[in-house]
């Protein structure tokens, strides 16, 4: 099988296995696991803040991050189609009393002054607006990425307004490669990042919350209160330090596939590739007599695995696992099924 699902499914290289098993490890939840400690002060370093949080998903990562920066009853703003709002199942009303508005989603494209004009400020009987909320890169976006200008523009209009932001950067390392743009200059803009290990990087588990020395210690506690905390996670940490060393840079090799792809696929009137920037190849088949569900179901059945996302949109993601042999195989089999 060929599986372009997702950067997901992964499994772990050789060397991160060596890793993991010769990793020093504590009891994290004592603060004594020493390849944790680590993995949290490299990261946090990494994005030019003080301190960084492992956890164990990308989602508890971002409802820690979001619990941070807005307080019970206040108020969130994010795109319409941003994970956490539509992949995360409510978990920002649930569990931190966070109310959402969104604007309308052109995913990696923002509109700063929309989003500034929709900023309430504190006063009977609106909800405050806390914070923003933006994705780099943009998954429902195709794995768009915000230009760095625009980025420092909403963090002007935040200021200005005296509201926090906040990066879901599950897949901002395709970002980094992508743009050129440092991981330090990304952590600049922001109050609050998570960041996933196991999309793209092909590290099993985890994510990390970053933010100010004050936030950290916040979001142990609230780590500790959603369940995440974790004994001897040093040989998971292992697996994200060996990720972070090793499977940055190649994440070239993700990109030129995926663009590969695109290209193949573009007679069909299904993709630009010219909009194809990362590892994410999103196929729209509104045109197209084929639904994204029935396309998957096709290509399953000839060795391929794709996401259907929508009803009309589907998704191949470029990863580690995917080797130049299964690259051909999804072109053979989806330009045959298109066509």
């Amino acid at each position: 099988m060929a599986d372009l699902r997702s950067d997901t499914v992964t499994r772990p290289t050789k060397g991160m296995r060596t890793a993991m098993a010769r990793a020093a490890v504590g009891d994290d939840v004592f603060g004594d696991d020493p390849t944790v400690n680590a993995l949290e002060a490299h990261v946090a370093e990494l994005f030019g803040h003080e301190a960084a949080l492992f956890a164990p998903s990308g989602t508890m990562a971002n409802q820690i991050a979001l619990q941070l920066v807005v307080p019970p009853g206040g108020e969130l703003l994010a795109g319409a189609d941003a994970h956490v709002v539509t992949y995360e199942l409510g978990a920002a009303a649930m569990l931190g009393g966070i109310s959402t508005r969104t604007w309308p989603s052109d995913g990696a494209m923002l509109n700063v002054e929309r989003i500034a004009d929709m900023i309430r400020p504190a006063g009977f009987p609106s909800v405050p607006t806390a914070a923003i909320a933006v994705e780099q890169t943009h998954n429902l976006g195709g794995g768009g990425v915000i230009p760095l200008g625009t980025l420092q523009d909403l963090r002007v209009a935040a200021d200005k307004h005296n509201v926090a932001l906040h990066c879901d950067g599950a897949r901002i390392w395709h970002a980094h490669i992508a743009d050129g743009v440092t991981l330090a200059e990304y952590g600049a803009l922001f109050d609050t990042l998570s960041v996933c290990l196991s999309k793209g990087l092909g590290a099993p588990v985890g994510s990390l919350v970053i933010g100010s020395r004050e936030r950290i210690a916040k979001a142990r506690v609230i780590r500790k209160r959603m369940g995440g905390g974790m004994r001897q996670a040093g040989i998971l940490a292992a697996a994200g330090r060996y990720a972070l060393d090793h499977h940055v840079r190649r994440l070239t090799e993700d990109h030129e596939r995926a663009r590969q792809i695109a290209e193949a696929l573009a007679p069909y009137g299904v993709v630009d590739p010219e909009k194809v920037r990362t590892n994410l190849v999103p196929l729209d088949l509104s045109k197209h007599e084929l639904s994204a569900p029935a396309l998957a179901s096709a290509a399953a059945e000839r060795g391929v695995l794709i996401a259907a996302m929508l009803p009309q949109v589907a998704r191949l993601v470029t990863h580690l696992d995917l080797d130049e042999a299964g690259v051909d195989q999804a072109i053979d089999v989806l330009t045959d099924l298109l066509a």
